[in-house]
């Protein structure tokens, strides 16, 4: 298993990719890790993953609690759309994504943020959507 926020996040941007409510917002190709500021609008980018080891688990795995953040940016109707793309995300993740290589013991959308961009000419609206997620792996 790669390093578990990074797997965490490519389970969460296949499973969003291949949700059909998702993707008639935005293009699966505008769903992806980063930490910049898109070019591409609207777009979901994963970012500020954190994860904490919390050690052994039985059968010789390792367990972690992971945090990855699920950047949304829209810049057409603005919030609305923004908002719109945020609940089909949350829809689709109403339950842990299927993992490969690892499984998903808990896993929780504990707070959504809703910004505005400071330049009025720009009238991007960026949302964060936090997941929250304890995995297990074996090596």
């Amino acid at each position: 298993m790669i390093e578990p926020s990074l797997a965490l996040q490519a389970t969460i941007g296949n499973t969003l990719a291949a949700d059909p409510t998702v993707t008639a917002f935005v293009d699966s190709d505008h769903i992806r890790g980063g930490s910049t500021r898109p070019e591409n609008f609207p777009c979901i980018i994963f970012a500020g993953g954190q994860t904490i080891f919390l050690g052994n688990a039985a059968g010789s795995q390792y367990a972690a609690r992971v945090f990855v953040d699920i950047h949304i940016w829209a810049i057409a109707d603005g919030a609305d759309t923004a908002k719109a793309i945020g609940f089909a995300v949350m829809n689709a993740l109403k339950e842990a994504p299927a993992a490969s290589g690892f499984s998903i013991d808990e896993f929780s959308l504990p707070a959504v943020h809703w910004m505005r961009d400071p330049d009025p000419d720009k009238a991007y609206t960026h949302g964060v959507i936090n997941v929250e997620a304890v995995v297990r792996w074996g090596i």
